[in-house]
């Protein structure tokens, strides 16, 4: 059997390829997809080629690259040896890339399945992967009631944090971003003050809405860079930076002047810090988390459909990556269809 998968052959090119699909192994499934969802971020890093030689990302993206997508729905159409508790026909997200067909391991860190509830939607369960690693960030951030905080950055990723962080309690919860449009949807996302990240007394602003005490907690969620050190100026003293999005770089700052001085904490939240085993101290493995969001969604806790912002055929990809690196800040969650029309 062959199927198509979604390669990037060299920076800002995306093509479709004609590939055999293999047979799943022990505790193995393969899945033909039905939706899968782009993550903006890691995607386009790697689209565009927009990262240091020599890094963890250029040893994680070399060309061709076949690894874009890790946000698809499908239904199982075989079984390895030895799998249980599943069923050929079953629904279920998981870490498959843009392609056709996918196999996929049940268990470790970067793999795993999970059965969609029958009233959670194919696009609801596209964002299950994003979910539960914005989750995983959010828990590291230890929010207690009535803590101020700030997420920088209001794209896919932040839109979920910022519905996480309200749930946990926040408040105020502050939500800075270049885009207007971005700002608008967190606003209905829970952010009480929405600040435009060009604003040239940003900082005096938060202090002012914060009453002098600035931020206890703040999300970077940009993965540029050069946002870094200007989230470390909104924190308190003592206070806690999570670095959910992926930087792309180097980060130039002053140890002593922005982090020792003050006791900052600054807490990587990557996807990887999920606990391999649940334990009575951290109970929150991928797969817990992943529960939970389904959770929330059938509960309506938690509102995904309306970051939506655009959807394309499977065959359309390579037009949509052409839209995301001329202007991603008009999209936000960008759906690839059709695959078993």
């Amino acid at each position: 059997m062959r199927g198509k998968e979604l390669v990037f052959p060299e920076p800002f090119r995306a093509e479709w390829q004609d590939v055999p699909v293999g047979e799943p192994g022990p505790g193995q499934v393969l899945i033909h997809t039905r939706k899968t969802l782009i993550s903006t971020g890691t995607e386009l890093t790697a689209y565009t080629g927009d990262f240091p030689a020599d890094s963890g990302w250029s040893r994680y993206i070399s060309y061709p690259w076949r690894l874009a997508g890790y946000s698809n729905v499908g239904n199982i159409v075989a079984l390895g040896p030895d799998v249980q508790d599943l069923a050929i026909g079953d629904r279920v997200a998981n870490w498959g890339h843009h392609a056709e067909y996918n196999i996929q391991s049940l268990a470790g860190r970067y793999s795993g399945v999970q059965i969609v509830p029958e009233d959670v939607s194919d696009d609801q369960a596209a964002f299950w992967q994003l979910g539960k690693t914005v989750m995983n960030g959010v828990r590291l951030a230890r929010i207690a009631l009535g803590e101020a905080v700030v997420t920088v950055g209001a794209g896919i990723l932040g839109q979920l944090a910022i519905q996480y962080i309200h749930l946990s309690g926040a408040f105020p919860l502050i939500a800075v971003d270049l885009s207007e449009r971005r700002l608008e949807l967190a606003a209905d996302s829970g952010a009480t003050y929405t600040l435009p990240g060009d604003r040239q007394d940003l900082i005096d602003e938060l202090r002012r809405i914060t009453h002098g005490r600035m931020a206890d907690v703040v999300f970077e969620i940009t993965g540029n860079q050069q946002v870094i050190p200007i989230a470390l100026r909104m924190a308190r003293p003592q206070g806690r930076i999570i670095i959910l999005g992926s930087p792309r770089g180097p980060v130039e700052i002053d140890f002593h002047n922005e982090v020792h001085s003050l006791g900052l904490q600054v807490i990587g939240a990557h996807v990887s810090t999920h606990p391999d085993t649940a334990t009575p101290c951290n109970p929150w493995t991928a797969q817990r988390n992943g529960e939970l969001f389904f959770d929330l969604v059938q509960a309506g806790r938690l509102q995904v459909d309306g970051l939506i912002s655009h959807r394309f055929s499977w065959q359309e990809a390579p037009s949509a990556y052409t839209m995301l690196a001329e202007d991603r800040t008009q999209a936000m969650g960008v759906v690839l269809e059709g695959w078993q029309d």
